[in-house]
């Protein structure tokens, strides 16, 4: 049979990242060079203050490195103006942070349903997919409650959720499981790998937990502004 390579998701290129810091120069990342690969899910370690975050934001195209260059599925987002990075997040990044940052006025459906309109999607198929995926996480029969009335579990599955909602090609999550205690933390990483496997996407988990990490496919450790590879299947 022929050998099918996988496709780049996201690539960094001599990635850069400096601040200051009264009167000296902080520099987070250093040369950073990383391939994710359609399908490959990476967990990215290392100490508090390392630049775990900001190199997700880089990666995720909220911030621009001082050097170096991001690529998302081939297109480099170098010379991008504000606008197309905008609508390049929308269609191909989803993004899972440690606090769920839902819509608190909108039910767990709406969340769904709202990043999908702002890609042009139609409302029919927007709340289709809404209750395909939130089917997917277990919460079909809590769709129509807002996020004060669900668990800190089901509000973060409500998140993994929306993060596939426009189907990306790459998932970024920050400490996803952080503010979960043990048994509903399980439940994420489980919601996490299912919907990242069902979809074939590629993932870059920023996180504490080893756990999580060590149910990856390879883990990166961050420190001194520079990656090293920890374990690779």
């Amino acid at each position: 049979m022929p050998c099918v390579m996988s496709r780049a998701a996201l690539e960094l290129e001599g990635v850069q990242r400096t601040f200051a810091q009264g009167d000296t120069q902080l520099a987070v990342l250093r040369q950073i060079d990383l391939i994710v690969n359609e399908g490959e899910t990476v967990a990215l370690i290392g100490p508090s203050g390392s630049g775990k975050t900001t190199l997700l934001q880089i990666a995720g195209l909220l911030d621009r490195p001082d050097a170096g260059e991001v690529r998302i599925s081939g297109v480099s987002a170098d010379r991008l103006s504000d606008k197309r990075l905008s609508a390049m997040r929308a269609r191909h990044i989803g993004f899972v942070f440690q606090f769920h940052q839902l819509l608190p006025e909108f039910s767990a459906r709406e969340n769904l349903v709202i990043p999908q309109l702002v890609t042009g999607r139609s409302k029919r198929e927007a709340r289709s997919r809404a209750d395909a995926l939130l089917a997917m996480v277990g919460l079909s029969d809590r769709s129509e409650h807002r996020p004060a009335r669900l668990s800190g579990g089901e509000q973060q599955r409500v998140a993994i959720a929306r993060a596939t909602a426009n189907a990306p090609g790459l998932l970024l999550a920050d400490e996803p499981t952080g503010n979960l205690d043990e048994t509903n933390g399980h439940l994420v990483v489980r919601t996490f790998l299912e919907l990242a496997h069902e979809a074939g996407v590629a993932a870059l988990v920023a996180t504490h937990n080893i756990d999580l990490a060590c149910q990856l496919d390879r883990i990166l450790r961050l420190e001194d502004g520079m990656l090293q590879e920890e374990r690779a299947n």
